[in-house]
């Protein structure tokens, strides 16, 4: 047990490398220590995220072949009934899902899920599908670059085009779909614009093409791009070209160096990370440093995690749905084997996500997945967890293609250890820190056993009840609270 509280990274250094991560196992905080401490660990992966080998992570995406596959492919095979879009956007959030498990980059897969989220294109959807794994691509190629770049790769994506109906807008028709939710959801916010606004916004980011339904080739089409002055809040341009692409560089531009921009960025960067109501004055902060650093991530996710406001988050978020799955199969040390077939264990992991509220970046609407506790906070979320932990505690479901840790992981083999003594190692492997005494009371009644009860091989809870000693520390909330 000393080796273990040795092993163990303080409550501060905790907090930081479970709000910017998944979970922590041996492997994260082996690679916390050896950085220096959880602050030089973020700063490593800040700056640096390539010198955390990741092949692990990387390989499992070699499991689904259909995530490599481009977009007139992927189509014709929808076409010829091999495999439909929906079944190779299981195959995405699979991935995603098992990535986060592996990764050794955490900040930067958690970055990329933000983006993905606050930028968001379903994965459901009979078109998108087709981009739909190239655009989490270019997300996380600039996750932690600046925001003006990351704006300009994801507005004029293919995905995000035929999602928001741009990708046949033409100046005769222009959609107003994408010029609105630009706006709204990706940069300025809500009630920070007008109609006027919505109409201009629309005619810039006339022009870019996809040959939908056929070719799935994206173009731009200088005949189609609307003419003309337009005017978006102080952006203004004579727009004289029919090759508009410089326009809509500028454009996305202002956009992104807004001052609403910054506070929106800003805002939703510490509901996510800080607490779902973050003082004004932290808000205001953070977008002074995006603003004063050309909008670059890096400087102000390290404003944010040096601010009190942060120090003194700890335990106020809850995890969402996949961060609750994730997190679990960090925490069991559950083994994962390629699929073999459809009813592996590895395909259920999209079902508990989606048991628990959400499988990933399934959310219908163009907001984007939640980052508020709230709409995660209800009975029937807290059932679905209970249940998703009990069935794996005991190793029931899934089982194909997985391995689980038997509870000779905890129980010595030739002694005996009082139980309040076991509680505090198994919460300190699943849970990284110690049992608090609430948890010892939680799990002798969860039990049936006493605090300086000895346990051993040959008693009951190690034949036959250890899955309830698991599950009720999974169910406490040092693990659904992050």
């Amino acid at each position: 047990m000393a080796k273990n509280r040795a092993a163990l990274l303080s409550p501060s250094q905790r907090h930081l490398v479970t709000r910017f991560g998944y979970g922590v196992d041996a492997t994260l905080a082996a690679d916390v220590r050896r950085a220096g401490g959880a602050q030089a660990w973020f700063e490593q992966q800040l700056t640096r995220p390539g010198s955390f080998p990741d092949a692990e992570a990387d390989r499992t995406r070699r499991w689904w072949p259909d995530l490599d596959r481009g977009p007139m492919e992927l189509w014709k095979r929808q076409v010829q009934e091999i495999r439909g879009g929906w079944q190779v956007m299981e195959d995405y959030g699979r991935w995603l899902l098992v990535r986060r498990i592996h990764t050794r980059r955490p900040v930067l897969e958690k970055m990329t899920e933000f983006w993905e989220g606050m930028l968001h294109v379903p994965v459901s959807g009979d078109a998108q599908f087709t981009w739909r794994v190239d655009y989490g691509d270019t997300v996380r190629t600039h996750a932690l670059g600046r925001f003006d770049q990351l704006l300009a790769a994801t507005t004029t994506h293919p995905a995000m085009l035929i999602f928001l109906s741009a990708a046949q807008s033409t100046k005769r028709a222009p959609n107003e779909n994408l010029g609105r939710e630009l706006l709204e959801l990706h940069t300025l916010g809500t009630g920070s614009y007008n109609e006027d606004d919505v109409k201009a916004s629309a005619r810039i980011l006339t022009g870019y093409h996809v040959d939908m339904w056929e070719t799935w080739k994206a173009s731009y089409v200088k005949e189609d791009h609307w003419t003309g002055r337009v005017k978006v809040k102080g952006f203004t341009h004579k727009n004289r070209k029919g090759d508009g692409r410089e326009v809509t560089r500028e454009y996305l531009r202002y956009l992104a160096h807004h001052p609403l921009t910054a506070h929106h960025v800003a805002e939703r960067l510490a509901t996510k990370f800080v607490r779902d109501d973050p003082p004004p004055a932290l808000v205001n902060r953070l977008a002074k440093v995006y603003l004063s650093n050309d909008t670059a991530i890096v400087p102000v996710l390290r404003a944010l995690v040096a601010s009190k406001e942060f120090r003194a988050s700890a335990g106020k978020k809850l995890r969402d749905p996949s961060e609750d799955v994730v997190a679990t199969y960090r925490a069991l040390g559950v083994r994962i084997d390629k699929p073999r077939s459809e009813d592996s264990g590895v395909h259920a992991m999209l079902w508990q996500a989606s048991g628990l509220g959400l499988s990933p970046h399934a959310w219908p609407r163009p907001d984007g997945t939640p980052v508020s506790n709230d709409i995660w906070a209800s009975p029937a979320r807290a059932l679905g967890s209970m249940g998703m932990h009990w069935s794996m505690a005991g190793g029931w479901w899934p089982t194909k293609d997985l391995h689980y840790r038997k509870p000779s992981a905890w129980v010595p083999a030739k002694k005996k250890i009082r139980f309040a003594d076991l509680v505090d190692e198994v919460s300190r492997d699943l849970l990284h820190r110690p049992a608090t005494r609430s948890l010892v009371q939680t799990a002798s009644l969860a039990t049936g056993c006493r605090s300086k009860e000895k346990i051993d091989r040959e008693h009951d809870l190690y034949q036959w009840g250890f899955p309830r000693l698991l599950a009720a520390v999974l169910d406490s909330p040092d693990h659904l609270a992050c």
